[in-house]
Parts: C-alpha cells; sequence; structure tokens
C-alpha cells in the first residue's frame, strides 16, 4: 500500500484501522511499514523504534519446529542471491520448555524490528500453564488482523480455477482467548471473548482493505444463529460499518453453510471477514480447494507490527529434513514482507519466478501432486530470477 501525502494536514487511515495525521511540505510515497513507524499516531503512545540501518531493515526470523528452519534457510538463500537489503535476526524457540523465556526475547525482537518472518512456533510442553505460543505473540503484539489472499495458481491442478479470495480474520480474541477452567470435576468451560472494539477494527480493516484494492463484496462469517450474544455483536458491528461504506457490497453467511459453499461455488466470495476460530477452519478449507498448504501465506497485522507465515500449520507429507516440504508458502510469506517494507522491486523479483516455476515449468514437490524436492523448486526459482 502506498499513500500519497498533499500540502496541508489530513488526516488518513491506515491499512489496520488506526488512524493517523500527516502534513507534508512535499509530495512523498511512504511504504506500509513507514506507515506503522514513522507516521505520528493522534492517540498518545509511546515512540517505537525503528531498526533501520543505511538503507536495510532488520527483520525478526523465527523459524520455529518442523520444516520452519529448512524452509526459513530457502529464504535466505533466495534473498543472498538478488542481493535483499534485509538483515536477518534469527531467534529459535524450544518447543519443550516450560516457560515462555524465548517467546518474549522473540517479542521483543519483533518490538525493535517492527516486522517478523516466522514458521509455526510449537508448544510441546504438556504444562497447563503454557500457553500456545503462537497465539501468545500474537495477542502480546496486539496484531488483531490476519489475511491470507487465497489465489490459484494455474500451473497446479484443482477442482476450481481462478479463485481469488480475500480471508480477513480476527486474530486475538475469541476461543483463541484461552480462558478455560473446570467449574466442577469433569466440567470444563471455555470462554469465547468477542469484544466491540476488537470487532469494530477488524471489521474497518476488512471494509478499507477492500475499498483500497478494488474488492466489491464483503461477507460476514459468523454462528449468530445459535451464539446470539457473541457472534451476534461481530456481526452486528460489521452491519453497522458497511454503512460507511455504501459502494462495497455486504452480505453474511453461517459458518457451516460458508464451508460447503466455498467447495461447491467459492467464486462467489471476495473478502471474508470472521472471528478466530472460523478463520482457521476457512483458511484451511480455501488452502484444500487451491491445491494445498504449502502455497498460501499469511499476514497478521496490529497498529505497529507486522509478522509474516506460511498461511496454515498443515504440512502435507512434508518432514523435516526429507527434502520433499513445499517451501512456496515461506517463500511467498518473505514477498509480503518485501512488500511490506516497501522492496517491491526484490519482491517483484521472487514473484515473478515462483509463479514461472509452478505455472510454467511445472516443478512440484509431492504435496501438489509432483515430484521434484524441496532443493529442485528453490534452484528453479533462483534460476527463474529475472524471468518477465
Amino acid at each position: 500500500m502506498a499513500v500519497r501525502l498533499l500540502g496541508k494536514l489530513k488526516v488518513l487511515p491506515d491499512m489496520c484501522g488506526v488512524t493517523y495525521a500527516s502534513s507534508a511540505a512535499a509530495t512523498a510515497t511512504i511504504s506500509d511499514f513507514d506507515m506503522q513507524h514513522k507516521t505520528p499516531v493522534i492517540r498518545k503512545q509511546k515512540l517505537i523504534p525503528m531498526a533501520k540501518y543505511g538503507g536495510r531493515h532488520a527483520v525478526s526470523m523465527l523459524p520455529g519446529g518442523g520444516i520452519g528452519p529448512e524452509c526459513m534457510g530457502y529464504v535466505r538463500q533466495i534473498f543472498k542471491y538478488i542481493g535483499a537489503p534485509v538483515d536477518f535476526e534469527v531467534v529459535d524457540i524450544d518447543p519443550t520448555v516450560d516457560n515462555d523465556d524465548d517467546v518474549q526475547y522473540a517479542i521483543t525482537t519483533i518490538k525493535r524490528n517492527g516486522v517478523g518472518l516466522k514458521g509455526n512456533i510449537e508448544t510441546k510442553s504438556e504444562a497447563s500453564y503454557v500457553t500456545s505460543r503462537n497465539v501468545a505473540l500474537r495477542n502480546e503484539l496486539d496484531m488483531y488482523a490476519y489475511v491470507l489472499h487465497c489465489k490459484s495458481y494455474p500451473g497446479i491442478v484443482s477442482r476450481h480455477k481462478d479463485i481469488d479470495i480475500v480471508v480477513i480474520r480476527q486474530n486475538t480474541e475469541g476461543e483463541y482467548a484461552m480462558l478455560e477452567h473446570e467449574s466442577v470435576h469433569g466440567v470444563i468451560e471455555s470462554m469465547k471473548v468477542v469484544t466491540a472494539s476488537n470487532s469494530e477494527r477488524v471489521a474497518r480493516f476488512a471494509f478499507e482493505f477492500a475499498k483500497r484494492n478494488g474488492r466489491k463484496k464483503v461477507t460476514t462469517v459468523h454462528k449468530a444463529n445459535i451464539m446470539k450474544v457473541s457472534d451476534g455483536l461481530f456481526l452486528e458491528t460489521s452491519r453497522k460499518m458497511a454503512k460507511e461504506y455504501p459502494d462495497i457490497e455486504h452480505n453474511d453467511m453461517i459458518i457451516d453453510n460458508c464451508c460447503m459453499q466455498l467447495v461447491a461455488k467459492p467464486h462467489q466470495f471476495d473478502v471474508m471477514l470472521m472471528t478466530n476460530l472460523y478463520g482457521s477452519i476457512v483458511s484451511n478449507v480455501v488452502c484444500g480447494v487451491l491445491g494445498g498448504a504449502g502455497l498460501l501465506s499469511g499476514r497478521n497485522y496490529g497498529d505497529h507490527y507486522a509478522v509474516f507465515e506460511p498461511g496454515t500449520r498443515n504440512t502435507g507429507t512434508a518432514i523435516a529434513g526429507k527434502n520433499i516440504a513445499n517451501p512456496i508458502a515461506m517463500i511467498n510469506a518473505s514477498v509480503s514482507m518485501l512488500e511490506h517494507l516497501g522492496h517491491h522491486f526484490h519482491a517483484d523479483l521472487i514473484r515473478r519466478a515462483v509463479n514461472k516455476t509452478i505455472n510454467v515449468d511445472k516443478i512440484h514437490t509431492p504435496d501438489i501432486g509432483g515430484t521434484a524436492s524441496s532443493t529442485d523448486v528453490v534452484d528453479a526459482i533462483i534460476g527463474n530470477i529475472g524471468y518477465t
């Protein structure tokens, strides 16, 4: 996203729904990263330092577990080849420990750098007080919106072609509030939290996203027919927000019908807005419809920080160290990260190379019906750098 600043004081909403005040004596174009860090926010807050030295950006890299370290190695290999102006600060998180010291350090580095690239952060400890590290990361950094752009690759066999859907998911509450207790022996109660403030800002994020990207329709996914108060609040907030965007069509759909419609008639969807758990389910459904979990990347946005990662936790047939993991999702996450930082030239280099590798050369890993190894795919991408 680029915002053009003209002459006098002007109030601008950023991509994450925050209002900024700007004044520029001359015309300027700024990246999403600069919007988060350089443009003063109207409401009071502490100044956040920005890690950028000599035109290079520092980015926190969290390889995580499973195939994460392997795929991060491929990203670094490609970045080195194209000379991307990014320096990675690698933070390894031990999934077996019964404390969150590693996670807290990772959070500190993301606060310092403003941007992160991560794999799946596993939580293997069975201690009841050790919460999901992925969820804790999003909550601590208040990254309330998750964006998954689900676009078909012509070179991959799937039931439906020409799909172009954006899933926007509330990322910090709902069933992921992690509030559970045993009221009496054998009876567990799990709290689903939906707040008006978070519902409003993720709804505004969705409509602003649709407006900026030329999207025509937003569909709110819910279960308000059963959860009349919680999902009812989320749905009503979306409907109120829709009135502020008369040029964008708005409808709503119950989650179970939505999953069926995604499989049967996915082309009816454009931008989809939903709460946390529904977003997790729908993301996996769409990834399956498009050909697999190893293709799409996800973006976590807050008012101040952005973290990029593979779109789903599923790895298909991928096994760490076997050289059969699909690296495309992680590479696509790195492309989204470069775009966020404003390095569009380098992002386009990688994107064109990935598209040629998948759609023209059809070099595919086993999870999407091919026989190529991970390194075959990466070598092909590097070989296609500069393809137009």
